[in-house]
């Protein structure tokens, strides 16, 4: 952790991602409709395994996500993390009442949070592909950051069988290599493995639920 060059790596990266997200938290929510699926689904899945009680979002972005985690969970602690302040300022216009059930967390998760009280929900909503090169550090992070049982959920993009597609993906900073489910199988009991075809199988994207 105290690896200089591994701090320089990410600091540039919230530069990048600040300087990216400075234009798209303007249109954000217009736009990303078309291609974050399964988000809602994803709730429902959860719902169906536990009732956390205390849930971090990692990567909350504007807050839709949050607003409907608090809806699904109304006695839930929640707490969102992202790496933009300006997501963030409309993370906070977005949740309304709601904002004070929620503590958003400017800041890049490049260690364990390692709260009082350890989080029971730890869920990455098409953030995990984005956290380049740092994906499976994050991972490891939200382990260390759960209680014993507590869950960790991830829908993201999974793969493409287009490769100028994955290549416009990475202007956007994602990665799309079918990468990250290994990992989150080898470092987690899974509870939820679905794969599913967006635009019939232009890309694919997944859900994944896994226990401490």
């Amino acid at each position: 952790m105290n690896n200089p060059l591994y701090s320089v790596s990410m600091l540039d990266q919230s530069a990048r991602m600040e300087r990216y997200y400075r234009l798209h938290s303007k249109i954000y929510d217009a736009t990303r409709w078309s291609f974050l699926f399964g988000r809602k689904t994803m709730i429902q899945r959860i719902s169906a395994i536990k009732q956390p009680a205390n849930i971090l979002e990692i990567g909350c972005g504007t807050g839709k996500n949050l607003i409907n985690l608090g809806r699904a969970f109304p006695y839930a602690t929640l707490s969102g993390l992202d790496i933009s302040a300006s997501m963030l300022k409309v993370a906070h216009q977005n949740l309304g009442l709601l904002a004070g059930r929620v503590n958003l967390l400017k800041t890049a998760y490049d260690r364990p949070l390692q709260p009082e009280r350890p989080y029971n929900l730890i869920l990455f909503s098409y953030s995990l592909s984005m956290m380049n090169p740092d994906w499976n550090r994050a991972i490891k992070y939200a382990e260390a950051d759960l209680a014993p049982g507590g869950l960790i959920a991830v829908v993201d993009f999974h793969d493409s069988a287009w490769p100028f597609f994955k290549r416009w993906m990475g202007v956007n900073h994602v990665r799309m290599d079918g990468h990250l489910l290994p990992e989150l199988e080898a470092c987690f009991r899974t509870q939820t493995r679905e794969i599913h075809q967006a635009y019939s199988g232009f890309w694919e994207y997944f859900l994944f639920i896994g226990k401490k």
